[in-house]
Formats: structure tokens, sequence, C-alpha cells
């Protein structure tokens, strides 16, 4: 029991350690994006474009990569191969059928110049989230939000240098697409639940398509679930202050608990890994 305790301790400490330092990171993205602020030039510096119709990085919907599978009645499919009306497992509404599937092709203009940060998906890595879970390694934009004990948690605030990360990959072209149900729902990605599209809009390059058969889209449509996130740079600098004072005076919110559970089984996955390498 003495042992437990002390392992536990351990990992308080040692979590506190992570967290003063990734608080040091954060001031200092901080003072790099406040410098940047003042200086136009770097400050729309981006390296991609859309390709056709589409929208910049950061501006267009939450999406899966192609080649994403998703969990249908008929098994696992690529989101590429998916069709409208085709039947999903849903959180909240059993089988529901895919209203639209919306295409937000990317393009790197400069081969020489890496991607712009946020054109990027995040990789969460296999059994990232729970043990299988995912099944493969699920790529998604930063802002698409993963359905963890309850909240919606967009996969940008879960970020931890391990098992979720950016992943940098050296290609001139991505591919994303999401798919619409009637309402917002939660369905499967590689096994993970993940929120579908919540609302439909000109960035899509085949916008035209959903505007055809449904005419505009509605502005407000409410969420599934209850949506959680730093909302900034200010805001997870908070969020690790938290989490750093958590082994004394835990005051940490529900997002700072989800994040701090997925990054300690991250560090556990490498380190297992690295056990199995040596």
């Amino acid at each position: 029991m003495e042992g437990v305790i002390a392992m536990n301790d351990l990992q308080k400490v040692e979590r506190t350690r992570r967290n003063i330092m990734k608080m040091g990171a954060i001031l200092s993205l901080a003072a790099l994006q406040n410098v940047s602020k003042t200086d136009p030039a770097s400050a729309n510096c981006g390296n991609d474009k859309p390709v056709g119709r589409g929208c910049a990085p950061g501006d267009g919907p939450n999406c899966f990569l192609k080649g994403t599978t998703i969990r249908t009645v008929s098994g696992d499919r690529k989101i590429e191969d998916l069709a409208i009306g085709d039947l999903l497992p849903t959180m909240f509404g059993g089988l529901r059928p895919i209203q639209w599937i919306g295409r937000y092709p990317l393009k790197r203009s400069d081969p020489c110049k890496p991607w712009v940060k946020d054109a990027l998906p995040v990789r969460i890595a296999r059994s990232a989230l729970a043990p299988n879970i995912p099944h493969a390694d699920l790529y998604v934009t930063g802002g698409h939000s993963l359905f963890l004990d309850g909240l919606l948690v967009p996969a940008g605030n879960l970020i931890n240098g391990t098992s979720i990360r950016r992943d940098e990959r050296d290609c001139d072209e991505l591919e994303f697409f999401h798919i619409k149900l009637e309402s917002h729902d939660v369905i499967y990605a590689e096994g993970a639940l993940v929120d579908t599209l919540l609302r439909v809009d000109e960035c899509a390059v085949n916008f035209a398509e959903y505007f055809r058969k449904y005419g505009t889209p509605e502005t407000q449509e409410a969420r599934c679930a209850p949506w959680v996130t730093y909302d900034g740079g200010r805001g997870e600098f908070k969020s690790r202050i938290r989490s750093a004072v958590s082994p004394w005076l835990d005051r940490r919110e529900p997002l700072d608990v989800i994040r701090d559970h997925l990054e300690e089984r991250g560090i556990g996955l490498l380190r297992q890994q690295e056990l199995v390498e040596a």
C-alpha cells in the first residue's frame, strides 16, 4: 500500500513539473504571437490555399482526413467511400442516415515551405484514449471534437506531444471530409467517439450540392452535448496552473482532468513502447 501511495505522489509531482514547463512554453508562444500581430508580413505568411472554392486553414469546419474509417451498419468504411443515405450508428439518435458529406481540399502553394500549423491534422494514436480506442491512428483537424466523459472536446486542446500531436507530414495536398446528419450527433471514427458536422458553410467545395438539396443551411443548430475548450492560449495557461497546483489544491475543471489523464496515459504508452524496442 505504501508503495502505491508513493507512486501516486510521484505521478502528481511529475504532472506538476510537466505543467510548469508547458506554462513556460505557452508564455513564449504568446510572446511570439504578440510580435507577429505587429508585423503584417508575418501575420499573412500562410503557405496553403484552398483547391477550388474551399477556405483557408483555420477558417473551415472541423473534419476527418481522407482515409479515416467510419463505422456504418455494414462495418467500417473509409469516409471518402461513403454516400448520402448510408446508415451510421450514433450515440444519441440510434441508426441515422448521412444527409451530406462535405469535402475540403487544401493545397500547399510552395513545396519548399512548411504547412501552416492549423492546416495540419492532429494525430490521435492508437489506444491514446483507452485500450484500443482508437483502434488505428485517427487524424482530424484541431477543432474537431472528441466525445469524452460526456463532453465535446476539440482535439487541439488535448495535444500532449506523445499520443496526441500535430502530424508533421511532407505532402503538397491534404483532403478533409465531414459528415452531416439531420442534426448534430456523435459517431465512431477508427472506433473513437467524434462529433458530426454542426454547421454547413461555403468552405466545402461541394457546397452547391447541399444548397440544391436542402436550401440555405441553418445558422444556429444545437450541439448534442456540452462543448468545452480553453478558448485560446490564455485559457490553456490558466488550465496548466490549475493542473500544476492540483496535488495540493485540486481546482481543476473537467477539461483539465481529461487533458491530464490522456497526457499521463500517453507517457505510459511511450514507456511501454520503449521497453518493447529495448
